[in-house]
């Protein structure tokens, strides 16, 4: 017989494209979608079940559909509905801790894979230039989503100790982004104006929506070298991108505020409910955070498709030109670099031309348009 996967928070698009996705592989014999709401996306060939896993109910579908691996992707920043960040925080960590009392007294299941977030290093002003899976924490998150995965982490741990026959996969994605993102940085980029700490231009690393896909597969059914997988693994892409950056990719201009601004704007934002722009993300746009990936590659066995760059390609792309496209910045220099040439030649034979001073001379040819760059966003 195949595999029976069970994977948490499919109303989401990031869950309920998993589900779809693993379907196909090959020996998987069926797969269970577990969510508290119904999701409006097609779940192929997949058995949907209504339930919360914050209820014992969780316990019960793992014993009759004799689950083996367990998907936990119901572990998120924002709620669905209007339940508010208290709903998140009781699926997040209650849910959590429900499940992994059903996965522990659940003799068939052989495989857990949790899905957990960078967020859990924090971002401080004197965090490590880049952490690794076992780097110290110096600044725990304080609250927010990142403080849920903290202690969901924790409680994984504890799973881990107490059912040492099962191999448990953590995956740390860096901020996830692609065409249809729908998180809270996803949404940030998609503001017509992009706020800004005065003074700070953070590092950033993303991992696209598609080797999220492609991770997760490897991380719940593929074995190397005789292992399972285990282990705790940061997922992002190579290289990073500073925000000013990100910015001109976009054709976004930025307006910079001091911090207790920003933190105001945030709270407007969130209040008006146009984004999620939490302290964690304020932190995070102030000092960034980089992560190692050597784990992933060399552990793990997964090496990303895409960069850092081309997942922010492929999501600036999607979104369409903003209010200073590149190519119009571009054209706008060209005319700027040929015009200060003209300009200054005139100034210069209306000072020295003796009789010929304060005529403007139609026949200055200064040199010619100097060449832009390719990539002007990231020289302008």
């Amino acid at each position: 017989m195949g595999k029976v996967v069970m994977v948490t928070g499919v109303a989401r698009q990031l869950g309920g494209r998993f589900v779809r996705r693993v379907q196909r592989e090959p020996g998987i014999d069926r797969v269970v979608a577990v969510d508290v709401v119904a999701p409006e996306h097609d779940l192929g060939d997949a058995e949907f079940i209504r339930a919360d896993i914050r209820q014992p109910m969780i316990g019960k579908i793992l014993a009759q559909r004799s689950v083996d691996t367990v998907v936990h992707l119901d572990v998120s920043g924002t709620p669905l509905g209007s339940g508010g960040r208290t709903q998140a925080k009781e699926t997040n960590v209650i849910g959590t801790m429900q499940l992994l009392g059903a996965c522990q007294k659940a003799p068939t299941v052989q495989r857990l894979v949790v899905k957990s977030t960078t967020s859990v290093y924090g971002a401080a002003p004197r965090d490590p230039a880049v952490f690794t899976e076992t780097t110290p924490v110096k600044s725990l998150p304080s609250g927010g989503f990142a403080k849920d995965a903290v202690e969901v982490e924790g409680y994984v741990r504890g799973f881990a100790r107490r059912r040492p026959d099962v191999a448990v996969a953590v995956l740390r994605f860096a901020n996830i982004l692609g065409p249809h993102a729908d998180t809270p940085l996803a949404e940030y980029f998609t503001l017509p104006v992009l706020p800004t700490v005065l003074g700070y231009d953070p590092r950033l690393q993303f991992v696209h929506e598609d080797d999220v896909m492609d991770v997760l597969v490897v991380a719940s059914l593929e074995a190397r070298r005789g292992t399972l997988n285990s282990g705790t693994f940061n997922v992002a892409g190579d290289g990073v991108l500073l925000l000013s950056q990100t910015a001109r990719r976009l054709g976004k201009p930025t307006v910079p505020f001091l911090l207790p601004a920003v933190t105001w704007v945030g709270q407007v934002l969130r209040t008006a409910g146009i984004t999620d722009f939490s302290r964690e993300q304020i932190r995070l746009l102030t000092h960034g955070r980089v992560v190692d990936t050597r784990q992933m590659r060399e552990t793990l066995g997964f090496v990303p498709t895409y960069t850092t760059a081309e997942t922010f390609h492929d999501f600036a792309r999607s979104r369409g030109p903003g209010l200073l496209p590149p190519e119009r910045l571009a054209r706008a220099v060209d005319r700027l670099a040929a015009a200060l040439p003209a300009q200054a030649a005139r100034e210069a034979h209306g000072t020295h031309g003796g009789r010929d001073a304060g005529r403007v001379s139609h026949d200055v040819s200064g040199p010619g348009p100097r060449r832009v760059p390719d990539d002007v966003s990231d020289h302008v």
